[in-house]
């Protein structure tokens, strides 16, 4: 696992669409339980390295109902978004995840994960590469129907402040979807 991660934080295969130039971020252990798979990392992740070291992080911590310590020890969570460096910025919000990570590294690194329960999967980008063709026509649906992709994986929307407006249109999610997050994660680690 160490020889992979050093690979993976020598990797320049997308450094000519990068803007701020590669700085992956991603952190595994043999031992991990739990893969959180995310978009990609924003300015400040991207400055500090730190996964999720951001309000979005915060709020993932908040639902996850777990503490610094437990979620950045790496027996408990793996960390590996969708795209591993910050892919610049949009008219609104980021660019999306370089496409060129997923499938480059993330079996690969699954592979190196054998005591992996539960994925949860964040976000739009992460459910259509993980769910497929299982996956439904929109976010809201896959999240609403997050029973159906278990005991493998769990689609939940992204933390980001921005997405306060979807929150605020979908209170069933922190009402009830939170709850069960939080009782996976609990019986895991």
């Amino acid at each position: 696992m160490k020889e992979l991660l050093y690979t993976i934080s020598q990797c320049t295969l997308c450094k000519a669409h990068l803007p701020l130039g590669p700085r992956p971020v991603v952190t595994s252990n043999i031992h991990s339980k739990i893969v959180i798979i995310g978009q990609a990392p924003g300015t400040k992740v991207h400055a500090s390295g730190i996964p999720w070291d951001d309000q979005s992080g915060k709020r993932l911590r908040q639902w996850l109902n777990v503490t610094e310590a437990q979620f950045y020890d790496t027996k408990n969570f793996a960390i590996m978004p969708m795209g591993f460096c910050y892919p610049g910025k949009a008219k609104t919000g980021d660019l999306p995840p370089r496409p060129e990570c997923a499938p480059k590294w993330h079996e690969q690194l699954l592979d190196k994960m054998p005591n992996v329960k539960l994925i949860i999967l964040i976000g739009a980008y992460a459910q259509n590469y993980y769910l497929k063709g299982k996956a439904k026509r929109t976010l809201t649906e896959t999240v609403g129907d997050y029973k159906a992709y278990l005991p493998k994986y769990f689609p939940i929307p992204h933390p980001s402040p921005t997405n306060r407006f979807w929150r605020s249109k979908n209170p069933w999610f922190e009402e009830l979807v939170v709850p069960e997050l939080r009782k996976k994660v609990k019986e895991l680690i």
